[in-house]
């Protein structure tokens, strides 16, 4: 590819990072949580949904998701419903007492922590419409595919990862604020009607 491809696709790609969604959004709620570090499995979760999806795109589900509404429809419907239980699990979320250790529920194992990362960027509109839309364009069909797809998608994963960071070291800072129990209920209800906001834009959109 050009270097003025790169360029466009590597500005575009900031830009959609950047923009606050689900992935950023979650990983900014699991470092405020439960720390920095332990966020990392949620952040290795949401890559992995991310490269999967750029990687299917480029094998043609983009083309035949956009061949297929009904099939985009299914991914779409099972985003939003799993975006919505994000939503209602964190308005429902315990709230700590302040320095009672043992009001504190037990943090998810990285496990767990892993699994709703990859579940929440499955679920994500932007991702999606990336996948589909998007990034296909940015692959010169008469050069050869495997650097392309290499260059294009390294260049994915250290923007976003750059991105995971900031918004965790972000989260940790809030993590001082949120100490009283009612800002933590304020906290997760707003992140909670986030969540159900970004479920509503995922119904509403289109292949």
């Amino acid at each position: 590819m050009t270097l003025q491809t790169w360029w466009l696709y590597v500005t575009a790609v900031f830009l959609i990072s950047a923009t606050p969604g689900p992935n950023m959004l979650h990983v900014m709620v699991q470092s405020i949580h439960h720390g920095a570090r332990r966020s990392i499995a949620s952040m290795a979760g949401l890559m992995t949904a991310n490269l999967v999806c750029l990687f299917a795109s480029a094998a043609g589900l983009g083309a035949l998701l956009k061949a297929s509404p009904m099939l985009f429809d299914i991914l779409r419907y099972a985003g939003v419903g799993y975006l919505v239980w994000l939503g209602i699990k964190a308005w429902r979320a315990p709230v700590g007492g302040g320095d009672a250790e043992a009001e504190r529920p037990a943090p998810p194992s990285l496990r767990a922590m892993f699994g709703a990362g990859l579940g929440t960027g499955f679920s994500n509109p932007k991702l999606i419409v990336f996948a589909a839309a998007l990034f296909p364009q940015f692959i010169d069909t008469s050069a050869p595919f495997a650097p392309q797809l290499a260059i294009l998608i390294a260049s994915f994963a250290v923007i976003e990862a750059c991105w995971f960071g900031m918004y965790a070291i972000g989260g940790r800072s809030l993590a001082v604020w949120l100490a009283p129990a009612n800002r933590q209920r304020l906290f997760n209800r707003a992140t909670g009607g986030i969540f159900i906001a970004f479920g509503a834009a995922l119904l509403g959109s289109r292949a």
